[in-house]
């Protein structure tokens, strides 16, 4: 039994506020733990804590919210090994399964059916030297990869991965705004002047609640 049982901060109902799904109703399962310690992090209150659950109670919470896409974040989800069983079961159940991880551990053992939302580290994270590239060769196109961009350095570095590794043919793409350190319009400015095929985003849910709020 110890191995089908997971460390929870959250489950709750809201809408994607980021990724290619952004709008769209969501059930999200926040798991508790975190081996990053961004510059930038807004999910400090899941590195200790949470609550311990069965895999059972984890797909029960979820499935009484009838909602068919969910997203397995955290923290960082792939800290927890039952994680994989988990994200299995749900996509068995005929959910659609997003899993958002910091790109710094290993995706190659997620099911296939699972679609990886991967956050590459630019350097004012202060993780950057964290990122394992080994990650972008099991990337599939249903996939995204996701800059957080703080200054104009982060952004070229983010152009320059994107273009060392032709990002643009392989998977979808993501520029978001580090939340108050840098305004939107100079991303956007910088993106469309080096042309690059990505998807702009801001984090919808801290325009429409308040950015302090846990529960979006």
């Amino acid at each position: 039994m110890l191995g089908r049982i997971m460390r929870i901060s959250e489950i709750y109902k809201s809408i994607q506020g980021e990724s290619s799904y952004a709008g769209l109703p969501c059930v999200f399962v926040r798991t508790t733990g975190c081996d990053l310690r961004c510059e930038w992090c807004d999910s400090e209150f899941t590195f200790t804590g949470g609550t311990t659950m069965t895999l059972e109670h984890i797909l029960r919470e979820v499935e009484a919210y009838d909602c068919n896409l969910v997203e397995l974040t955290g923290g960082e989800p792939l800290l927890q090994a039952e994680i994989y069983q988990l994200a299995t079961r749900l996509a068995d159940s005929g959910h659609t399964v997003l899993i958002e991880t910091g790109g710094h551990r290993d995706i190659s053992k997620l099911d296939p059916r699972v679609i990886r939302i991967m956050d590459l580290k630019c350097p004012a994270s202060g993780e950057c030297e964290k990122n394992l590239w080994s990650n972008l060769e099991h990337l599939r196109a249903t996939d995204e990869v996701k800059f957080v961009i703080a200054n104009r350095d982060d952004y070229d570095w983010a152009r320059d991965t994107i273009r060392q590794h032709t990002l643009e043919d392989r998977v979808g793409l993501l520029l978001s705004t580090a939340f108050g350190m840098i305004e939107p319009e100079r991303v956007v400015t910088w993106m469309l002047e080096d042309k690059l095929r990505v998807r702009f985003q801001l984090q919808l849910h801290k325009y429409i609640w308040s950015p302090e709020e846990r529960r979006r």
